[in-house]
């Protein structure tokens, strides 16, 4: 195999140079997203399959190793979605803090669907508050007042790579004894006064997805420090497990009804399977290296949007600022309609993409309204005023490692463009 290694990669390696020197001019076209990785993550992907290791293997590990690593956690579980992540870490910490079903979830109102989904699957009770128009996050002033007899879990989400208030939202936490799950599905390596997002709360989860600021194609990651955790993951991962069936000094099981029964084919609870393939790991481990080299760019990306907002907008659009002590990494590039603006997000967003600009909304604009949320379980704390004015004003444009000074330029012109037809 090394032979072979050693002759497909210099090929390898000069295909993704060539196709870097001829990607056709895209000046003038801003893609809402597109995976940055070469000829690395391309050997070590052929590596694991020339291995004939294509499952759950020793390249999972190495990610799961890696991943508590960089997010600051003593362990990590991989998946195969982020929404995966977080329906096994909710039925872990239901089993963890003996949590019964009906109990209530907080989370915010403007996220994406597979926040409150899982919760649902889980037997939970979604409790939606309203989000901070500065931050798009959850209000820690909303979590306060959604608090009832209730409410067992707090689930703040980092939206698009902002960080949550996690300071104040682990003193609520703390206070009213609610368990916290993080997700981070859209803030690799956001930190907050210094920590990652994902080391706060008692578990979080990743999502490795195409889109996302790092990808393993498809994929997903749960991070804790709490080791009954960690185990009650694996075996929520992987069909239900027992616990400590890859344990070496305990080959059979016993109880009253088996007697010395092969551990690896005993099941203690209900689970799936929701592992993730060494291939994808291959991708993860690479792409985990650069992860902080990619954030730089989108960052440097932002910085230069938001000038364009404050110079060519008229006042009519705006973007969410970082705060002092908030590391944000902007999965994507959100834009505001203010009150003031004498046009529709539907024509702004209409005309970026007649130029060739993608856009989205912020999600689901506002969960319970959602037709998949009207008649499910779940709770609204107050009129969800500033997720609503989202759900109608605000959209969202790449600005992934693809994107270059001459589309941050071609998008300055063109939102000029546009609101010279209202002036």
């Amino acid at each position: 195999m090394d032979k072979c290694i050693s002759e497909i990669a210099p090929i390898i390696k000069d295909y993704y140079e060539r196709l870097s020197s001829q990607r056709p001019d895209l000046t003038s076209s801003v893609q809402l997203s597109a995976p940055a990785f070469d000829e690395r993550e391309a050997m070590r992907a052929i590596s694991t399959i020339l291995s004939g290791m294509i499952s759950q293997g020793a390249n999972v590990k190495e990610f799961e190793e890696n991943a508590a690593r960089y997010f600051g956690t003593s362990s990590g579980i991989a998946t195969n979605s982020g929404s995966s992540s977080n329906l096994i870490a909710l039925l872990a910490l239901k089993e963890h803090f003996d949590i019964q079903d009906g109990a209530e979830v907080i989370l915010p109102a403007t996220t994406f669907a597979t926040v409150s989904m899982p919760v649902i699957q889980a037997g939970l009770t979604p409790v939606y508050v309203d989000v901070d128009i500065e931050s798009l996050n959850i209000s820690s002033a909303e979590v306060q007042r959604a608090i009832s007899e209730k409410t067992k879990i707090l689930m703040p989400v980092h939206t698009l790579g902002y960080p949550a208030d996690m300071v104040q939202l682990m003193e609520l936490a703390s206070k009213h004894d609610l368990a916290v799950i993080e997700d981070c599905c859209e803030s690799h390596g956001s930190t907050l006064h210094g920590q990652k997002t994902g080391s706060f709360g008692d578990i979080a989860t990743f999502s490795f997805f195409v889109a996302h600021n790092m990808t393993t194609g498809e994929g997903g990651m749960i991070v804790t420090n709490d080791s009954n955790l960690d185990l009650l993951c694996r075996s929520y991962r992987e069909f239900g497990r027992h616990k400590n069936s890859d344990a070496e000094s305990s080959r059979y099981y016993s109880d009253e009804v088996l007697t010395d029964y092969d551990v690896r084919y005993v099941f203690d609870r209900l689970g799936y399977n929701m592992r993730m393939t060494d291939v994808a790991a291959a991708f993860g481990i690479e792409q985990l290296k650069k992860l902080d080299r990619m954030n730089d760019i989108r960052r440097e990306n932002a910085s230069k949007l938001i000038k364009v907002l404050e110079s060519k907008s008229n006042g009519f659009l705006s973007s969410t600022l970082e705060a002092d002590g908030y590391y944000h990494t902007y999965y994507t590039f959100p834009i505001l309609l203010e009150e003031s603006a004498p046009f529709s997000r539907r024509e702004f967003a209409e005309f970026l993409e007649k130029h060739n600009i993608e856009t989205r909304p912020l999600f689901a604009g506002c969960l319970p309204d959602q037709p998949a949320f009207r008649d499910s379980p779940g709770r609204n704390v107050g009129n969800l005023e500033n997720a609503r004015y989202l759900r109608d004003n605000m959209v969202f444009v790449g600005i992934h490692p693809g994107v270059g000074p001459q589309n941050i330029e071609y998008m300055g012109d063109i939102i000029s463009q546009f609101i010279s037809l209202y002036l």
